[in-house]
């Protein structure tokens, strides 16, 4: 399993283990389980050179978080859930209090590892990915889906689409094709689609695609043979532009699909060229440099050649952007478990936990981040991991992305009931014993 260090980490990681405890203690060390390799590495790049450019960026301009440096390292996954193990107990020891948040940016890893980072207490943030009831903090409390789930997301896009048709209920008789990627991730939207089909009277139409996604044809045939309505994206790296260059092939209209968010970044829709352009995807975080947070990353961190990204014109990319939302939650969480804890000293996995359960970033802190317009509003609670649920929509324009909504919301009062639901089931099996919050 290779181990990347990058930046500081080069050298702080090295003091963590050769120098005085007085030292260590002033170093905060997050493992990176990142993929730079295979189909998906292109994604991956841009997603963990934007989170280890805004840590970057914390340490020249703040000197790190109350004086306690940020460090790093990487850890190559591949996106193949058996490494994503292996580099979760490579890195789990590493450091002056071990590594103190697990972000695999992977549903099948997430599985995975779910019940490790509950033994081994090391919080597991999944930000618009994972397992989606984990968002009830009463059965999961080491684990935040944070922002918005998938079944938010499904529930969402089906919002969406009912606005453009006029209303919810002119769903009703309606084909909707879900072309999803065949793994746990792709998986994840079926029971909510289910749930909304039923609820609103339309069919859905579940057509697998094999990873990574290369070859479609037999896929698109079958949807050329159903004729849906609307077809939902829900692909990863290079299964999305594949996905559209064969829709086009076969005569589907692109602005009849609409992507999930891992389907919505430049990696999906500039290798498509012209079929891509009119696509819609949904997002959290916006594409562009605009943002006083992006401006920062650019003075303090590419403006001294420090950057992480070898092809600048990638910073401020849908993929990067959101690499910059995680790294702007985890030193939030930092910073807010100091505020408990104490400052001038790294945080365990118990107190990052603590942390990140009581983050509140709101209107005033996304500002003063220079991230308003940049993320929505999110305040997590003992109960709430999800914390947020908000999503724009964005439309290719053959050279950009512009936001075409404001955000909006799933079906929050069924996805939550449906979290409950799955969570009891799952503390049932598991034997655990849901937290009682108000104790808290």
């Amino acid at each position: 399993m290779k181990l990347r260090n990058t930046l500081m980490a080069v050298a702080a990681v090295a003091t963590v283990f050769t120098a005085g405890h007085a030292v260590a203690q002033q170093e905060q060390y997050i493992g990176l389980p990142s993929y730079r390799v295979g189909p998906f590495g292109a994604s991956g790049a841009a997603l963990y050179g934007g989170w280890i450019d805004y840590m970057a960026m914390i340490n020249a301009r703040d000197g790190g978080v109350n004086g306690v440096t940020l460090t790093w390292e990487e850890c190559e996954t591949e996106y193949n859930n058996a490494r994503g193990v292996e580099c979760y107990e490579r890195m789990k020891n590493r450091g002056p209090t071990g590594n103190s948040v697990f972000q695999p940016l992977s549903t099948g890893i997430t599985y995975s590892v779910l019940d490790r980072v509950a033994e081994d207490k090391i919080p597991m943030v999944t930000i618009g990915y994972g397992r989606t009831d984990a968002a009830d903090g009463t059965v999961f409390p080491w684990v935040f889906p944070m922002i918005s789930t998938y079944w938010n997301q499904a529930s969402a896009i089906m919002n969406y689409i009912g606005e453009k048709e006029g209303g919810m209920q002119n769903l009703r008789g309606k084909k909707i094709g879900l072309l999803y990627h065949d793994s746990a991730y792709g998986a994840e939207s079926h029971a909510v689609m289910d749930r909304l089909a039923e609820m609103h009277g339309f069919s859905v139409v579940k057509i697998a695609v094999a990873s990574p996604g290369n070859e479609q044809q037999a896929q698109w045939l079958q949807i050329r043979r159903e004729r849906p309505d609307y077809v939902i994206l829900w692909g990863w790296g290079v299964m999305n532009p594949t996905a559209i260059r064969t829709a086009s092939r076969t005569g589907y209209p692109v602005e009849k699909i609409v992507g999930v968010w891992w389907s919505g970044a430049e990696e999906d829709v500039v290798p498509a060229g012209e079929a891509a352009k009119g696509y819609t995807a949904a997002g959290f975080n916006p594409a562009g440099t605009d943002f006083g947070v992006i401006q920062d990353i650019m003075s303090h961190v590419y403006a001294h050649n420090r950057g992480n990204m070898s092809d600048r014109s990638r910073v401020g990319s849908v993929l990067y952007n959101r690499g910059v939302v995680h790294g702007i939650i985890t030193v939030e969480a930092i910073r807010t478990a100091q505020e408990q804890f104490g400052t001038g000293r790294p945080m365990t996995g118990e107190e990052m936990r603590w942390g990140f359960e009581n983050l509140n970033i709101d209107e005033a802190r996304l500002v003063a981040l220079g991230a308003d317009g940049f993320m929505p509003n999110l305040q997590i609670t003992c109960e709430d991991h999800e914390g947020s649920g908000l999503l724009k929509f964005q439309q290719w324009d053959g050279e950009k992305w512009t936001v075409v909504s404001d955000w909006i919301s799933g079906d929050r009062e069924l996805v939550r009931g449906m979290i409950q639901e799955s969570a009891a089931a799952y503390a049932a099996e598991k034997g655990i014993t849901p937290r009682d919050c108000s104790a808290q």
